[in-house]
């Protein structure tokens, strides 16, 4: 039996038919089995009429298409969703977003919002956890976002970690807020994998449309860009201002010049010494990047690090700079020998630290260089070490078996857990600076300061104090047993060759106290 919903549709064909003397028709619709099951069929209607002319019968042919449609409805369905969350994909969203704009053209002060959102670090829990808990996680993602929303509200997955909300009929920017807001709230509690408790951030970008708003892709970009502002400033949310599209302009020219400055070499490294506490003694150098920019100088890290670190361009200009520090070390070695030799730090970034070829990029500029690897550090931050640790400490097994020392940089600005303190494999833990500014000053400071270096000294690991800058705090640090100090105290980032100079006087037995003019960053 015809089904019900296609019974007029059905019987308008077959009077179109007599109306405009056609002979056949063809038309898919639907039929209700005697079992009350739902079939699909495509029916081919032929007319015949009598010697007159005259309608007689019909010849009609029945062909069950049931499984085409369905497999139709599922590539229709996969080509507007996202497989993994079943929620819309861009295609969709896009489509949807139109129309809400066109609705606002006909509706006087009606508005749109879009909410472009992004998981803080998500990349780091694909690569400690795999990719199967990251698309985990993603999926209770979207089910915890679709709680914070309406029904009505539209939200949609763009693929890899990014999710966007459509609000439509929107009369001011505060119901987008308080709509952003709730969904940070939904962040607050762990997400639970596999019976593992997970922490997860998301970055929203806010814009507001309305009806001379351009075209969809014009919103999404203005949300896009308030969300990587968000992003910039630590997370939570940003409402779209234009002075942020000159600021991304801004970004991508530096991450260009970056490109280029990479292939010329453009970069220059920086030697910050390291002065042994109890000896009053130089024991080695850090080496720390800057950027000789042809229009603007010298720069100093904290201006394109950021930028080279999410491009990946960190990757290769760590290389330039483990390469020449080691370089480096080994003339100065020769030129001034000593027991022990000279030693060189070089910082080492979350995204070297993920290379599979690491191991090989460190033995290669050791061997090429003539370098020994007890005369190299590389420092790694304490989040990223943490982070290492979490996913899997192979990659700080094959550093520490090359025979280099591996510090933890900037401790007690990331996690500072003393569970984690007692597994670092580490050799050389470094306080970070805002803890040494304290000393003398803030009691806290002090104690946290002397109880670090006590249970690093416990735990068999040297320490380094950052940030050393006056007189007391070097006596502090000294009479708590702190092993070395680096900072301005001793002497400002020098380049190669006012690091030379620093040598001979320090070798000369005047290794500290700012006996070289000037000062600049110390990171």
């Amino acid at each position: 039996m015809t089904h019900p919903e296609d019974l007029e549709k059905s019987r308008a064909r077959m009077e179109r038919l007599f109306e405009e003397g056609g002979s056949k028709y063809t038309l898919e619709k639907r039929y209700v089995r005697s079992d009350g099951r739902v079939v699909w069929a495509m029916l081919n209607v032929s007319l015949v009429r009598d010697a007159d002319g005259n309608p007689h019968h019909f010849v009609s042919q029945f062909q069950e298409v049931t499984e085409r449609r369905a497999l139709e409805d599922r590539l229709r369905h996969q080509a507007l969703h996202d497989p993994l969350t079943g929620l819309p994909n861009r295609g969709l969203f896009v489509d949807r977003l139109g129309h809400a704009l066109g609705k606002t053209r006909r509706q006087k002060g009606l508005k749109v919002a879009v909410l472009f959102m992004d998981l803080d670090n998500f990349k780091g829990v694909n690569d400690s956890l795999g990719h199967d808990a990251g698309d985990l996680l993603l999926t209770v993602v979207a089910q915890r976002l679709g709680r914070s929303l309406r029904p009505e509200d539209t939200l949609a997955r763009f693929g890899g970690d990014e999710f966007v909300v459509l609000l439509q009929d929107v009369e001011a920017a505060d119901e987008a807020v308080r709509v952003a807001e709730r969904i940070a709230d939904g962040f607050r509690s762990p997400f639970r994998l596999d019976g593992r408790e997970l922490y997860a951030r998301v970055s929203t970008g806010i814009a507001m449309g309305d009806a001379r708003t351009k075209t969809p892709e014009d919103l999404l970009r203005d949300a896009d860009t308030a969300m990587y502002r968000a992003k910039e400033a630590g997370g939570g949310y940003e409402m779209f201002d234009p002075a942020m599209h000159q600021r991304a302009l801004g970004r991508l020219e530096l991450e260009n010049d970056l490109r280029r400055a990479v292939e010329e070499d453009e970069f220059a490294v920086h030697y910050q010494p390291i002065v042994n506490l109890q000896t009053g003694e130089l024991w080695g150098m850090e080496a720390l990047v800057r950027w000789d920019h042809p229009e603007r100088g010298l720069l100093d890290p904290d201006e394109f690090v950021p930028v080279a670190e999410e491009s990946g361009l960190v990757v290769p200009m760590g290389e330039l700079v483990l390469e020449e520090a080691c370089r480096r070390a080994v003339v100065w070695q020769r030129e001034l020998p000593r027991t022990p030799p000279l030693a060189v730090s070089v910082n080492l970034s979350g995204r070297q630290l993920r290379r599979p070829d690491l191991q090989d990029v460190i033995r290669r500029a050791l061997e090429e260089s003539g370098l020994s690897a007890s005369s190299l550090g590389l420092d790694i931050t304490e989040t990223v070490y943490i982070g290492a640790m979490d996913a899997n400490t192979a990659a700080l097994d094959r550093i520490k078996a090359l025979g280099v020392r591996v510090s933890l940089d900037d401790f007690g600005s990331g996690y500072s857990s003393l569970s984690y303190l007692k597994r670092l494999p580490a050799d050389i833990l470094k306080v970070d600076k805002s803890f040494t500014k304290g000393l003398g000053l803030e009691a806290e400071d002090t104690a946290i300061v002397q109880t670090v270096v006590d249970l690093a000294h416990i735990l068999g690991m040297e320490v380094v104090a950052e940030g050393v800058e006056v007189d007391v705090q070097e006596t502090l640090l000294r009479e708590m047993g702190c092993d070395f100090g680096q900072g301005y105290h001793f002497s400002r980032p020098l380049p190669p060759e006012g690091a030379l100079e620093f040598l001979n006087s320090a070798y000369r037995g005047v290794a500290h106290r700012g006996n070289l003019d000037g000062l600049s960053d110390s990171s």
